[in-house]
């Protein structure tokens, strides 16, 4: 798997976590302190993550960094903490 197919499936498992738990783009946005617009590329693999900002997102979406990057969103289950 290549680097644009890899950054491609972390956002879209990004996207899929964030639809599962019924949060928006703007609401994912806004915690971020970003633009609405910013966020979607993110999702959309247009603009690439920093370690921090895939952290920032993963808190956000109550999920292991490690798992938007190696999993498959849909067996998922949420870590303790915060």
């Amino acid at each position: 798997m290549n680097v644009n197919t890899q950054l491609k499936a972390v956002a879209n498992n990004i996207k899929e976590r964030r639809t599962r738990l019924h949060l928006s783009q703007t609401y994912m946005a806004q915690t971020l302190k970003i633009t609405q617009n910013a966020y979607s590329k993110m999702e959309t693999a247009k603009t690439k993550l920093s370690v921090e900002r895939l952290y920032e997102i993963a808190d956000i979406l109550n999920i292991q960094p490690k798992q938007l990057i190696t999993s498959n969103v849909i067996t998922m289950h949420p870590h303790s903490g915060g």
